[in-house]
Parts: structure tokens; sequence; C-alpha cells
């Protein structure tokens, strides 16, 4: 019976019904208790954890993702043990106690280098970055971000070296460094054009808008609003109006 759960609750999952999907995974958990296939029961244990954060439930994901990390200590699987520390360091800034996140993702980071999963490290710095950003502690945060592109660089992660340059111009641009905030930022939306994903591109050009603005360069900041508005149209994003509205304010009749 406990395959037949998880097929149906990847299925929901897919449909998007949280709840559905929720229930099919406690009830495969359930099977794999009484099976007593401790990979299988972690495994469901730590699907059942991901619905429980999407539903902001956070207590029963953390209980989870406890219960997942004790059979992996237990298994020596090093790779998931860092993945769940991961996890668990995520949950926590979803739930507001970024100061509870930290020892997780350190913990991991010392994992992920033994690993040398510079995948996992990248991202993992990444995280580290946000929290630091949120602390308002920039120079760490830069340090961080720092650390996330040089690892993404030897795997060649293109998606993590768009993103993660996109939050990095962000952080300078918070600050006024607007010559690093512009060089980050357009690394980041020539990532995205390589990558194709035209979306994550128009929200890179909203910052460069932003950043243009305030250096009084209306003509550049004509340039990439425009660009936004015709992506916001052509992908129907829900920026539109407001962007399309800027774009008014910002062209000669404005």
């Amino acid at each position: 019976m406990s395959d037949s759960h998880k097929h149906h609750a990847r299925i929901f999952l897919h449909r998007g019904d949280l709840v559905q999907a929720r229930a099919a995974w406690e009830a495969a958990v359930a099977d794999d208790r009484t099976a007593g296939s401790r990979q299988a029961l972690s495994d469901s244990l730590g699907n059942l954890g991901n619905a429980c954060a999407l539903m902001n439930d956070f207590s029963r994901a953390e209980q989870c993702y406890r219960e997942v990390l004790q059979i992996q200590r237990t298994e020596c699987n090093l790779t998931a043990v860092a993945h769940t520390l991961v996890n668990l360091g995520n949950l926590h800034i979803a739930s507001d106690h970024p100061e509870k996140a930290r020892p997780y993702y350190l913990e991991a980071l010392d994992l992920l280098y033994q690993l040398q999963d510079h995948r996992g490290l990248g991202i993992l710095y990444t995280n580290l970055a946000l929290q630091e950003a949120r602390g308002t502690q920039w120079d760490q945060a830069i340090a961080s971000f720092k650390q996330a592109l040089d690892h993404h660089r030897v795997v060649g992660n293109e998606e993590g070296l768009a993103v993660t340059y996109s939050q990095l111009g962000k952080c300078y641009l918070d600050q006024g460094d607007l010559t690093r905030a512009e060089r980050c930022l357009n690394n980041a939306s020539e990532h995205y054009i390589k990558l194709g994903n035209e979306p994550a591109e128009a929200a890179v050009l909203r910052l460069l808008t932003k950043l243009y603005e305030t250096r009084k360069d209306s003509i550049s900041a004509l340039r990439c609003l425009a660009r936004v508005v015709a992506l916001d149209e052509r992908y129907a994003l829900p920026e539109l109006h407001a962007d399309s509205a800027h774009l008014s304010r910002l062209g000669p009749s404005g």
C-alpha cells in the first residue's frame, strides 16, 4: 500500500492539492513504519516534511525533518544529513526564526566541504548570504555571495550564477554601491538570457531601472523598463499594470 500512497501523493502535489498530498504522505509514513524499512521511512518523512513546510505547518515539518536526520545519522549518509540540515535551516528562516537557522547551515557547510559538493555549497552560501543581508551584515553577506558564485562556477550552475548575481546586485543596490550593483545585475541579466528565462530577466531589469533612476540616467532607465513591460505583456506577468504606469511616468510625456 505504501507505494500506492506515494504515487497518489506525487499526483496530488503535481496538481497543487497540498491537503491531499499531505494525507497521502502521512499514510505512506504509517505504512513504512509498519514495514520497518528505515530508508523508505526516511524518504516518506522527508516528503511529508516538505508538504507540511509548503502548508506553513512548520512545527510538523520540523518534527519530520528531525526524525529523518536521526535515521540518516544512524545510516552515516553524510550527503543526506547535509541536505536535511539545510532543510531545517530553511524552515527556521521561513518561520521567521533566522537565528535558529545558522547553526544548521554551518554544520551542513562542514559536511558539504568534506563531500566536495560544490552545487550544495553554492546554494547554501546563498542562503547564508540572504540571512546576513536581512540582518544588514553587509560585509558578511557579500563575502558569502562571492563564495556562492565560486562554487556555482565550479559546476557550471548557470541558474545558480544568475540568481546569486541578482541577489548580490540587490545587496549592493541596497547599500547605494551603484557601480558594483550595475555590474552584478548585468551579469545576472546575461545569464538569464542564456537560460531563456525571460520572466526572471524582467525582475533583474526592474532593479536596473531603479538603479538608473537613482543615478538620474533616464535614458537607461527607460530602455530597461520598456523591455520589462514588453516581457510583462508576453508572459502576462502580474506586474504589468504597475510597470506600465511607471513607464508612463518616466516617458517624455510622463
